[in-house]
């Protein structure tokens, strides 16, 4: 069910069009707010278990299927909000040849903490926005990051203290919280990191009159 966000809309948003998120996450709705954007929130309702397992083998970087996932969530939900400017998002952790998803449980949060312990890996981060089932633009980013050699006894601490919230974030670690004690090194984009390539998309939606220049 969709959620509106409570901020009156700009002025700006008002005379560009309707904004919808195509995403639950709520990292990326409090980037969209703290941006002095207005939009309704409904997540987009994919397969990405089968579309990853397609297009794996012909895509080890990851690259094309987080850019599949964005935009096919931005142009499912964009079939239900007809007019709106859709935004869809998708992001994959790329460590060596594996690909990582959120947890299922704390143990496969430990044992997937464990396997990117003192290495480094690639957030692949992909952003699409449609309008009436037609991508209109789209855009990528993969910062790097390094997790820091840590003991197991840090790591069981950390996961105590984290609880449930490991389970919302790819890897098992949120970098804005508790989990940037896991990391030793950020380079790249930091709104990527978090989830959404914001400046480019904002840059966008200027473009259109959602966003006031």
């Amino acid at each position: 069910m969709a959620t509106a966000d409570a901020r009156p809309p700009t002025a700006a948003a008002a005379g560009g069009g309707e904004l919808v998120l195509a995403s639950q996450a709520a990292v990326r709705a409090a980037m969209l707010r703290a941006a002095g954007l207005s939009f309704t929130v409904r997540p987009a309702r994919v397969d990405e278990g089968a579309i990853k397992s397609a297009m794996r083998p012909g895509d080890p970087e990851g690259r094309a299927t987080a850019q599949a996932l964005a935009s096919l969530k931005a142009r499912r939900v964009s079939a239900l909000a007809p007019g709106a400017f859709v935004v869809g998002a998708d992001q994959l952790l790329v460590c060596g040849t594996e690909w990582f998803d959120k947890p299922v449980d704390l143990d496969d949060a430990r044992t997937q903490l464990r396997r990117l312990r003192g290495r480094g890996h690639t957030l692949v981060t992909a952003v699409s926005v449609a309008r009436d089932e037609a991508e209109l633009w789209s855009g990528l980013a993969c910062p790097e990051l390094t997790m820091r050699p840590f003991s197991d006894a840090f790591l069981e601490r950390y996961l105590e203290r984290a609880g449930d919230a490991v389970l919302a974030c790819v890897g098992g670690y949120e970098a804005e919280g508790l989990g940037g004690q896991l990391l030793a090194e950020i380079r790249g984009d930091w709104f990527a990191v978090l989830g959404l390539p914001l400046l480019p998309l904002l840059a966008f939606l200027r473009g259109h009159g959602l966003v006031e220049t």
